[in-house]
């Protein structure tokens, strides 16, 4: 005889806990500095070279109020505050001071990804009462080393490094998904990872300026504009999922150098000579750390900012310097620009052959809640 009683589906498990930190050291290279002077203290002060076509590597918070951030022209800078202390960069010491701060974080937790001297993921899924460490841990920072550490929590990398960004310096703030997609409902889409400055202006050409817009649109039309991967992929980024990994150990796949002539070069000797130098450059790094690739490429950015890669594989990996050197020599002539030269780059890259698996995989949905004992 059957029964009457009809078997009852066993509900789906909640997805598991995700709590993940994104820590950026704040306005880190002039933090350096101020260290070492702190008669600046409360200064606007900026850390920049010192030639024509030097830019910004960063500036204090009172130097920001004028308008001034990363990445802009000196000379720019110079003239929205010229009362403004300019220091040039000390690249050594902010390595040391990096090394410094994320061996105290690296103290407190395990699972870490660095990503930048000044910026690191944590994943403190199974971290008792995180906030409170967290907290534990910006204190312990500032006293050994000197650095505020600003820090947004939140289920994916994505929320968190959004909100460490939004909300520093001295950031300590935590949201759900949900939280995001409604604070940041107003914000610039250009406000999300992974909208580039050409995209969010193609956006604000359709009518979608911010994140809300974004949210709001039917996702047909993102793919019909920007294709079904790249629609899919902004819809997700609207909503804030998110469920990309931390790679708690980073794996090179290329290694470049560059330089930026003080005044546009049209000389081709001169030009081909950089490149030789450039490359042997390059082969004398990889060599001191055991490191071959086989696909080698040349970077050259023209006077008019016009920026052309050109690239070529090679049979088998190599970090001599005859070869690569001969290869983006041969690269460069091939190409042979017809406009002065403003930057030249060399780059070996394929040091190990990239995931398909992993390229081509659709992003998933992420945990939609953030619970945080306190």
């Amino acid at each position: 005889m059957e029964s009457q009683f009809a078997a009852k589906e066993e509900p789906a498990p909640p997805p598991p806990r995700r709590v993940i930190a994104h820590c950026d050291i704040d306005a880190f290279y002039a933090s350096v500095e101020l260290l070492r002077r702190p008669e600046l203290k409360g200064q606007p002060v900026v850390v920049a070279g010192s030639g024509p076509r030097s830019v910004v590597t960063t500036a204090s918070y009172e130097a920001r109020r004028f308008g001034i951030d990363s990445a802009m022209p000196a000379a720019r800078a110079r003239a929205l505050c010229p009362a403004a202390i300019f220091i040039a960069p000390d690249h050594a010491a902010y390595s040391a001071k990096s090394r410094e701060v994320w061996e105290v974080v690296r103290e407190q937790f395990e699972r870490m990804q660095q990503v930048g001297v000044d910026e690191a993921y944590l994943d403190i899924s199974e971290v008792e009462k995180p906030m409170r460490v967290l907290r534990e841990m910006i204190a312990t920072v500032r006293e050994q080393t000197g650095m505020t550490v600003s820090v947004g929590v939140g289920p994916s990398r994505l929320v968190a490094k959004t909100v460490s960004a939004s909300f520093k310096p001295a950031a300590l703030k935590a949201m759900s998904r949900e939280d995001a997609c409604g604070h940041f409902a107003a914000s610039p889409a250009r406000v999300l990872q992974g909208v580039g400055p050409k995209t969010a202006d193609r956006l604000t050409g359709m009518g979608l300026a911010t994140i809300g817009d974004l949210q709001a649109c039917d996702e047909a039309v993102l793919i019909g504009s920007f294709g079904e991967r790249m629609g899919r992929h902004l819809r997700a980024r609207a909503y804030f999922h998110d469920n990309s990994p931390l790679e708690l150990r980073r794996v090179a796949k290329s290694r470049s150098t560059e330089t930026t002539f003080a005044q546009d070069v049209a000389d081709r000797a001169e030009l081909e000579e950089t490149v030789d130098r450039l490359a042997r450059k390059l082969c004398e790094t990889l060599a001191g750390r055991g490191v071959t690739g086989r696909n080698v490429a040349i970077k050259v950015r023209l006077d008019d900012w016009t920026t052309v890669t050109r690239a070529r594989t090679l049979g088998e990996r190599t970090n001599d310097a005859e070869t690569v050197s001969r290869v983006a020599l041969e690269l460069f002539r091939e190409y042979a620009p017809s406009r002065p030269v403003r930057l030249l780059g060399v780059r070996l890259a394929a040091f190990e052959d990239p995931s398909p698996a992993r390229a081509s995989a659709p992003e998933p949905r992420s945990p939609s809640q953030l619970a945080l004992p306190l």
